[in-house]
């Protein structure tokens, strides 16, 4: 499980802006912002927050420590997508 801050922290350091982010990943804008916006886990449904954990994952991102405790981003590498 990944946070919302968790995933704009991932966003911002990518250098993806949420249009961006919505043109590679086919998530609207608005649903981007809503999970950006959510204080801990944000409410998903159809794998959507998988689909965004993987995606910066495979960019270099980690995600660490738990939504209740501790959660960040380690940044292994960076690809400008």
């Amino acid at each position: 499980m990944i946070t919302g801050d968790q995933l704009k922290a991932a966003r911002s350091v990518s250098g993806f802006s949420v249009q961006q982010l919505s043109d590679v990943t086919g998530l609207a804008t608005m649903t981007i912002k809503r999970y950006e916006s959510s204080r801990g886990v944000p409410k998903s449904r159809k794998g959507h927050l998988e689909l965004l954990k993987t995606f910066f994952e495979s960019r270099g991102i980690e995600f660490v420590g738990a939504p209740d405790e501790g959660p960040g981003i380690r940044i292994w590498g960076r690809d400008s997508g």
